[in-house]
């Protein structure tokens, strides 16, 4: 792979729906109602049901690891900063774009952004990828 310093990365689209959410709570046993629960969701301030934080993470670590290929993911940090609504019915889309901030050593560092409609949901979203 290729890179050059400042490059804009091609973003990628994940979809995200209700059906999704429950088989990560599964998988992961976050089965907070905040993530499939509607009613007690909006009870407690939110528009609606929410991806889990780590569920939305995750798919930005894949596209890392997309980019970058197995095993080539050396870091990966971000904050959430805005939740991801799910509302029922609907499939939503997390767009992941990066964007090359530094080339040394075999190494990029990559600058993540990570968008649900026109929201920012992860914050200080970055990544160190081995370059092959």
């Amino acid at each position: 792979m290729t890179l050059t310093l400042g490059q804009e990365l091609a973003p990628k689209s994940y979809s995200i729906n209700r059906a999704l959410l429950k088989q990560y709570a599964d998988a992961s046993g976050d089965q907070n109602p905040i993530h499939q629960d509607e009613s007690f969701a909006k009870s407690v301030g939110l528009a609606d049901v929410i991806a889990h934080g780590m569920f939305t993470m995750a798919l930005a670590g894949k596209y890392l690891s997309e980019l970058a290929g197995s095993g080539s993911v050396k870091e990966f940090s971000a904050k959430f900063i805005k939740p991801v609504v799910v509302p029922a019915g609907v499939d939503v889309e997390l767009v992941v774009s990066g964007k090359v901030l530094e080339l040394e050593g075999g190494l990029a560092k990559i600058e993540l952004t990570a968008m649900c409609g026109q929201v920012k949901v992860l914050g200080m979203a970055k990544g160190v990828i081995k370059l092959s």
